[in-house]
């Protein structure tokens, strides 16, 4: 074991990391936060929705993922979403930082816990934004955390212009009309198993939206992951 100084990506205080050989080797095998913004965070752990990642009293559905899938088509597109912190005040201050106010290196933080948690697919796509908002924005905050972790990534599809998620209620946005589509140069997605990549799970509308256009385009399972839920 070595002790290395470090400093934390999120708040920027020195701190000293006792890492192994690995981590010599690899950024993303050392802690890039420090203890006082690791203990902030709450890893989605014990009894959890099979479907979405909702922390439950018991293992099962939540009562969301039961009303999804009384819905034809979009409400059983989506085989499974993994998430792995809850979105708490820490989470969302984080959110806002790297996706509103362009911290691009932010997308740094989760990629060991992505890399250990990622489940296997044939194909991973990083949920787009339309036009629009990448302009608005500079970049894919869901682009950025797959590059950050070394996944290969798939421009599989894209996205209409729509009014931003935060300004939506939450039945708006469970309402809402389709607003992706087939990237023109996206890959054979029959009989593929397809993983989608975000930021945040909300209502689940994105990532369900999104699997739909890939289920009828021949994927035979679609599963997304993100930072929080």
């Amino acid at each position: 074991m070595f002790f290395q100084k470090e400093l934390c990506l999120y708040c920027h205080t020195p701190f000293e990391e006792q890492i192994g050989w690995s981590g010599l080797l690899f950024l993303t095998e050392v802690d890039l936060l420090c203890e006082s913004c690791k203990v902030q965070l709450e890893p989605l752990k014990g009894p959890r929705c099979t479907v979405c990642s909702r922390p439950m009293a018991e293992k099962g559905k939540c009562d969301d993922c039961i009303r999804w899938e009384a819905i034809p088509g979009i409400g059983v597109a989506l085989e499974a979403n993994v998430s792995l912190y809850q979105y708490n005040a820490f989470m969302k201050e984080y959110i806002a930082r790297f996706k509103y106010r362009g911290d691009y290196e932010l997308a740094c933080l989760f990629a060991r816990q992505l890399k250990k948690t990622i489940p296997k697919a044939d194909l991973m796509i990083p949920v787009p934004l339309s036009t629009e908002r990448l302009a608005e924005r500079g970049f894919n905050q869901a682009r950025a955390l797959g590059e950050c972790a070394g996944f290969m990534l798939v421009e599989g599809l894209v996205r209409l212009h729509s009014e931003k998620q935060a300004k939506k209620t939450r039945r708006e946005r469970m309402e809402r009309q389709q607003v992706f589509a087939l990237h023109p140069d996206a890959p054979d997605y029959e009989g593929k198993t397809v993983l989608l990549l975000d930021d945040i799970y909300t209502t689940g509308t994105t990532v369900r939206q999104a699997a739909l256009i890939l289920k009828e385009a021949g994927a035979v399972n679609v599963k997304s992951i993100t930072i929080a839920r």
